[in-house]
């Protein structure tokens, strides 16, 4: 609800989960409280994504597959943007600690040759989120699995190595 309308209020979002609001605000004291709650829970969820990917471990291909796959899952589950949160110091390092993550590994992928290196330099980070949220939102009949096959197959053709 709050991805479709970051305005919602207490007591609409009370309504949408069947509870009254005075249930919401014994867990969460204000809207805001809230808020940093479910960014906290999308941010985790990322966090736990990049790990299960085994980005440094993993062979390249496989990972890819497994953190795309993962992050479809999130973006499906949390659909709210962390944009929002970045001027807290603490949500923005852990977002930027999982963007460095990302990149590495992508890094990673260019150095073993599954990605092209005559592309402009950050070309991949920009655009493998794009494709994962455009999927995410394009495509919700697609299970993250087959989400991800498209989001890699796209991602190799554009700028896999021939």
């Amino acid at each position: 609800m709050l991805a479709a309308d970051p305005g919602a209020s207490i007591a609409g979002i009370a309504a949408e989960a069947g509870v009254d609001r005075r249930t919401v605000y014994r867990r969460f004291a204000s809207r805001e409280e809230l808020l940093a709650a479910i960014y906290e829970s999308r941010l985790t969820a990322i966090e736990h994504a990049i790990e299960d990917a085994r980005l440094r471990e993993a062979p390249v291909a496989v990972a890819l597959h497994r953190y795309v796959e993962n992050i479809i899952a999130v973006n499906r589950t949390w659909p709210v943007d962390l944009a929002r949160m970045l001027a807290d110091d603490a949500v923005r390092r852990r977002r930027d600690a999982c963007v460095a993550e990302v990149d590495a590994f992508l890094e990673r992928a260019t150095d073993e040759g599954l990605l092209r290196r005559d592309q402009p330099q950050g070309w991949a980070s920009a655009l493998l989120p794009q494709l994962m949220h455009l999927v995410s939102r394009q495509l919700p009949e697609l299970s993250p699995a087959q989400a991800a096959d498209v989001v890699v197959d796209t991602l190799l053709h554009g700028l896999g190595a021939s």
